[in-house]
């Protein structure tokens, strides 16, 4: 019997395109977990639904079931869901730039540098969703240009963007202690809390209000794929195939700056989704780069679930940046020694 081809056929006009088979598959599985969880998500609290209610309520009215899952419930699942995914596309984009699986936003200061512009927005303005999403944004830009003018040296190395990137994180990490402590108890105390990462004040004006700029820096993620599975080559290969390497890394930086931002104004700064997710896509699907879409099912699947963890298992439920940082935590440790023995 003649082995089965690693690639599926796809009859196009003039041809055909062969498309690997894993990625599709794991594409598929993890598409299939994000829904199924979801649905559990939905169905969980303190007025339980088993999924066939779940779904009942989803297509049909039923009262108040309707009103719980469509109103209280589905705004959370849908952010988790949309918010987790942008989280796995921005790791995917900073640790292919700098081939290190270590290159990470909440690592090298990008998620830090959103939230202190956040903070200086509620100390400043007040609390208000605008300018905490305005602030953010800056914030984090801001902390991208600085840290990529530090990092130059007659172009950007990926090991040296990321020492570069924990140093100012190190900085900012003491400047938004010192905005806290100077800022007044109430608003201090707002900020702090906001600063766990937590999706529990996220309904839908707040999950409309991120996704419509999520789905714009998607679209851009598009524009940027090429550029970046160039740069994967090298520089000398990018140029030899009519690719700028600095315009570019500052286009990858740009959007992948967007999509933490965006969800750091909304959530608070959650760490570690960003820097496991591309890693464990990566190795589901093993291919020889971090698949982008791979990456954001899994930062999909990971952030729901913790989330679940946080609102469910959790004593007081808690906000689900503390359980991402215990399970990245787990995850960074394993991840220092596998690299360690490598080198070994």
């Amino acid at each position: 019997m003649a082995p089965r081809s690693r690639y599926l056929q796809l009859p196009v006009p003039g041809g055909s395109l062969r498309i690997p088979r894993r990625p599709l598959l794991i594409g598929a599985v993890l598409a299939v977990a994000v829904v199924l969880l979801a649905l559990v998500g939905l169905g969980l609290g303190d007025y339980p639904l088993n999924p066939g209610q779940v779904l009942s309520a989803l297509f049909s009215d039923q009262g108040f079931a309707s009103k719980i899952v469509l109103e209280w419930r589905m705004p959370r699942v849908v952010a988790a869901v949309a918010f987790g995914a942008a989280l796995g596309v921005s790791g995917a984009l900073f640790q292919t730039m700098t081939r290190n699986p270590l290159g990470s936003p909440d690592i090298i200061g990008f998620s830090t540098g959103a939230y202190t512009g956040a903070i200086i927005s509620i100390t400043v303005i007040g609390s208000n969703l605008v300018a905490e999403t305005a602030g953010a944004l800056v914030g984090g830009l801001a902390t991208a240009l600085v840290v990529y003018l530090l990092a130059w040296r007659g172009g950007v190395q990926g090991f040296r963007l990321i020492i570069v990137g924990i140093a100012v994180t190190a900085l900012l990490n003491s400047v938004n202690t010192y905005l806290l402590l100077r800022a007044q108890t109430e608003v201090a105390m707002a900020a702090s809390i906001w600063g766990a990462g937590s999706l529990s004040l996220v309904g839908w004006s707040e999950a409309a209000f991120a996704l419509i700029p999520l789905a714009v820096l998607g679209v851009a993620t598009f524009a940027v794929v090429r550029p970046l599975r160039q740069l994967e080559l090298g520089d000398d290969a990018a140029h030899a195939h009519g690719v700028a390497a600095e315009p570019a890394r500052l286009a990858i930086l740009v959007v992948g700056v967007g999509l933490i931002a965006t969800v750091t104004a909304i959530t608070g700064p959650i760490a570690f989704v960003a820097l496991a997710a591309p890693q464990i896509a990566r190795r589901l699907v093993r291919g020889a780069g971090i698949p982008l879409g791979a990456s954001a099912l899994t930062g999909a699947l990971l952030l729901l679930a913790a989330d679940l963890l946080a609102q469910h298992l959790m004593p007081g439920s808690v906000p689900v940046g503390v359980v991402t940082v215990v399970l990245g935590g787990i995850y960074l440790v394993a991840l220092l020694i596998h690299e360690a023995r490598k080198h070994l």
